[in-house]
C-alpha cells in the first residue's frame, strides 16, 4: 500500500496591511487549500469557552449581548503588555489545535496547503512548515491601507511584530504587494509552481 502524499504546506506571514488576506485569497485562487489564524482566533473568541474565560479574567464587561466586545479585549491587552501575554498563550494551544486538526483533514491530493500566521515568525513556528512565504509593501502603502480600512495607529500595532526587514531575512520566499492584485497573483503563481512542481 502506498503511503499517503505529504502536502506541502506555506507558511504566510507579513506586517500589518501589507496584503496577507489578498496573498491568501489569491493563493486559493491558484488551488491552494487556505486557512487563516486570525479566522481561527475570531472563531474561538465568538465560542463559550474562550468568551467565559475572558469574562472571568477581565470581568463581565468584555462581553456584551453574549459575544465578547473585540474593541475592549483589544483597548486592555494594547495598553497593558501582561495582559497580552496572558490571551496569546490562552489562545494559542487552541489555535495550534484547530490548525492541526484542519492539516490532518486535508485531502492528500491537495496540491498546496497555505496557512496564514500573522506572528508566524515571532512565535517561532517556521518550524511547522515545509516552506514559509512573507509578503511586503512600504510603510506609506501600508498605513493608507490601514487607514482606508479603519486601523488606527499602525505603529502601536506593529510594535510587537518584526520589522519587514527581519521577516523577509527568516522567509523561504518574499513577495511585493506594491503594485494590482493581478501583479500579486502573478508572483505568487510563480512560488506556487515552485512548491507543487506544477
Amino acid at each position: 500500500m502506498n503511503a499517503a502524499r505529504h502536502v506541502p504546506v506555506l507558511g504566510l506571514t507579513g506586517a500589518i496591511a501589507s496584503g496577507k488576506s489578498e496573498a491568501l485569497a489569491a493563493l486559493q485562487r491558484l488551488g491552494a487549500a487556505t486557512l487563516s489564524a486570525d479566522a481561527v482566533v475570531h472563531e474561538l473568541l465568538a465560542g463559550e469557552q474562550v468568551r467565559d474565560l475572558l469574562a472571568e479574567r477581565w470581568g463581565a464587561d468584555v462581553v456584551v449581548d453574549g459575544e465578547v466586545d473585540r474593541g475592549r479585549v483589544a483597548a486592555i491587552v494594547f495598553e497593558r503588555p501582561e495582559e497580552l501575554r496572558w490571551l496569546e498563550s490562552t489562545l494559542h494551544p487552541l489555535v495550534g489545535e484547530r490548525i492541526v486538526a484542519w492539516r490532518n483533514e486535508l485531502d492528500p491530493e491537495t496540491p498546496l496547503a497555505v496557512i496564514e500566521v500573522p506572528l508566524l515568525f515571532e512565535t517561532n513556528m517556521e518550524s511547522a512548515f515545509d516552506a514559509t512565504i512573507v509578503v511586503l509593501a512600504n510603510d506609506d502603502l501600508r498605513a493608507e491601507r490601514a487607514g482606508a480600512r479603519g486601523t488606527a495607529d499602525l505603529e502601536a500595532r506593529a510594535g510587537q511584530q518584526l520589522s519587514q526587514r527581519e521577516k523577509a531575512e527568516r522567509a523561504t520566499f518574499i513577495v511585493d504587494n506594491e503594485g494590482s492584485i493581478e501583479d500579486l497573483e502573478r508572483a505568487l503563481a510563480k512560488v506556487f509552481s515552485d512548491l507543487t512542481g506544477s
